[in-house]
């Protein structure tokens, strides 16, 4: 398991006072307003910014960090992630997980045969979408939604899934 969870992205600097937009890498926005700092990937280290304010413009959360008040302090990270540990991140509830948890799971069948590899989380309105790597190359989705994903275990890197009708077509 990952020990940091992406919220965001540096996306662009946003006036001149060191203020940066933020896209946001969560699900919930909102969840910017409750957090006192994040951690900066630079590259070569992951660095502390305590949050000093938060707006919202559009999708974009704009944040302040405290002690950077210049454009110039702030515009090599555009383009970089921000991060929360683990113990930073929202409470799950049951039959929910982290994307950066399922991403790497051996996914299994019924019978426990051997699928693939989940690959990608596609996020769409109605439900996500699984996108597996099966040993050919070839990739199958799978809607997650109950019929489909009959198990996930994270400290086992497994998933058991069904595959309905025409899923493999």
């Amino acid at each position: 398991m990952e020990d940091y969870l992406q919220v965001g992205i540096i996306s662009s600097t946003h006036g001149i006072k060191g203020e940066v937009k933020v896209f946001p890498t969560t699900d919930d926005i909102n969840r910017f307003k409750n957090l006192k700092e994040v951690l900066l990937d630079t590259g070569k280290e992951k660095k502390t910014l305590k949050i000093e304010g938060v707006k919202f413009f559009k999708q974009f959360a704009i944040l302040k960090f405290k002690g950077i008040d210049n454009i110039n302090d702030i515009l090599e990270y555009k383009g970089k992630g921000l991060f929360v540990t683990r113990q930073q991140a929202v409470k799950l509830k049951k039959d929910e997980y982290f994307i950066a948890d399922l991403i790497g799971l051996q996914v299994v069948l019924e019978d426990d045969t051997s699928l693939g590899i989940l690959k990608e989380v596609m996020l769409t309105g109605a439900n996500d979408v699984y996108v597996i790597e099966m040993e050919n190359q070839r990739e199958v989705l799978i809607p997650a939604i109950k019929q489909c994903i009959l198990s996930v275990d994270i400290e086992s890197n497994k998933m058991t899934v069904k595959l309905l009708d025409g899923l493999l077509d």
